[in-house]
């Protein structure tokens, strides 16, 4: 049988306007999650999804959950069984003013570096969601026939934390659980080299919330007799690293194994710039553990960071009190071998250990999951490097990721699968701010890539 590939790349090309239009009309429903005005778009994007996949074939329906329905499709036969994850909520618009269009009217804006999609959920997550249905589109209109056996999962929960997410997948495990599992909400490496996410970092959320007095107290009546709660707490965060960058929380690096030379040696040659990466935002020197690369403090090292601190009067003008409360939000990126629990207990015994008297401390736990590390051996990795490779002309790179998408680890713990991410995002979309966007070619380029994907897929 000859391959069908390159007839359905040219479809992919001639129907790039249709596709964009497609795209543009799941963009135009507010599915914000987060905020409960729009829980009716949330189901309309579903039920848009859902009649979307039905014209390509699929057996698809709307599943209740106790927040924002999910999606699930099946369709195809034979060849690998593959689950691919998507989801169709996107973030709140705020600050509006500071867009330069209607957030929800999707358009393409021409720039400098080429013509772009803008809108909120270009990029994250409805732009890729779509590169994958529409390869799926032109492998069915094509030849008929979807490539392989292809299962749809489709979430709106994505962008709220995913509170329905693992029950689900534990109510319906036989159901989802295939082969591997396809996740586009990854990026390029550097905004040009096509890559798959082979690890992913773990986290941490922790709120600590020190109580001294019992009210607030006049700094003039109280300052430099009584304990101050931000004091205090202040102590506490500044020996959270020592001069070396390292955490100092005992047990801490527990696990944790240093990259081998292999890995080393592929990140080496992305030509990464840790001065150039931080001059980006105005900064110039790296923070992190000294003696490690840019990219494994990026990738392969866990961190501890202060992500906020109020303690006190913080309105207009001054007001002179000692706080009878301080607050701080930390978080932990995890690395494989880490237990994101024990790191977590570790950390509650150290900070209460450094309370001095008559201060006490409390915690509130923002959700505690481990790292992710994908087996690369797996045929699916091969079969997707090839095609990113052939279809960008630049080798695709095996890559980590410093942030953390829980699915893949649910999908690891629920289901027992591999998940293999590969994206088509810019670190100049500018996801959960205003003016999202995303490269009319890195739509167009991700279908074609995707389809590429499917075939060899197909061909096992």
């Amino acid at each position: 049988m000859s391959d069908p590939t390159p007839a359905i790349l040219d479809r992919i090309d001639a129907g790039l306007g249709d596709a964009q239009e497609r795209l543009f009309a799941l963009l135009r429903i507010p599915s914000i999650s987060t905020d409960p005005a729009y829980a009716e778009a949330c189901d309309s994007a579903a039920d848009w999804l859902v009649a979307e996949l039905a014209g390509l074939g699929f057996d698809a329906s709307k599943r209740p959950t106790p927040g924002h329905p999910m999606v699930v499709a099946h369709g195809g036969e034979g060849g690998p069984h593959v689950l691919f994850y998507g989801h169709y909520d996107v973030q709140p618009v705020d600050p509006l003013e500071l867009w330069n269009r209607d957030p929800f009217d999707p358009a393409i804006d021409e720039t400098p570096a080429g013509p772009v999609i803008r809108a909120r959920g270009a990029s994250d997550d409805k732009g890729q969601l779509m590169t994958f249905l529409e390869a799926c589109r032109a492998w069915k209109s094509e030849t008929g026939a979807l490539p392989c056996r292809i299962t749809v999962l489709l979430e709106g929960e994505e962008e709220s934390g995913s509170p329905s997410l693992v029950p689900f997948l534990e109510a319906n495990a036989e159901e989802l659980r295939a082969e591997i599992a396809l996740i586009c909400d990854t990026g390029m490496f550097g905004d040009r080299v096509p890559s798959i996410v082979t690890s992913l970092r773990g986290l941490v959320g922790e709120e600590v919330v020190v109580q001294g007095p019992s009210r607030d107290l006049h700094s003039g009546l109280f300052g430099g007799l009584a304990m101050n709660p931000a004091r205090a707490l202040t102590k506490v965060l500044g020996a959270l690293h020592d001069d070396e960058g390292r955490v100092q929380v005992p047990g801490f690096y527990d696990g944790v194994a240093d990259i081998d030379a292999e890995r080393r040696d592929s990140w080496e040659q992305l030509g990464f710039s840790a001065e150039g990466f931080l001059g980006g935002v105005g900064l110039s020197t790296p923070a992190g553990e000294r003696g490690r690369t840019g990219l494994e403090q990026l990738w392969a090292r866990p961190t501890a960071e202060i992500n906020g601190i109020v303690s006190g009067y913080t309105g207009a003008g001054f007001k002179t009190v000692l706080p009878s409360e301080a607050r701080a939000k930390v978080s932990f990126r995890l690395v494989a071998g880490q237990d994101p629990v024990k790191v977590r207990d570790a950390f509650r015994d150290w900070v209460r250990a450094q309370m001095p008297p008559d201060c006490t401390v409390r915690f509130e736990g923002h959700g505690a999951g481990a790292a992710s590390a994908m087996d690369t051996g797996h045929p699916a990795f091969v079969a997707a490097r090839e095609a990113l490779t052939e279809e960008w002309g630049i080798e695709a790179a095996f890559i980590g990721g410093g942030g953390s998408i829980p699915i893949a680890g649910h999908f690891q713990d629920v289901l027992g699968m591999q998940s293999l991410l590969a994206g088509f995002s810019k670190e100049t979309d500018r996801i959960h701010s205003p003016n999202e966007k995303y490269d009319v070619e890195s739509f167009h380029k991700g279908i074609r890539s995707w389809a590429r994907t499917l075939g060899r897929l197909r061909e096992g």
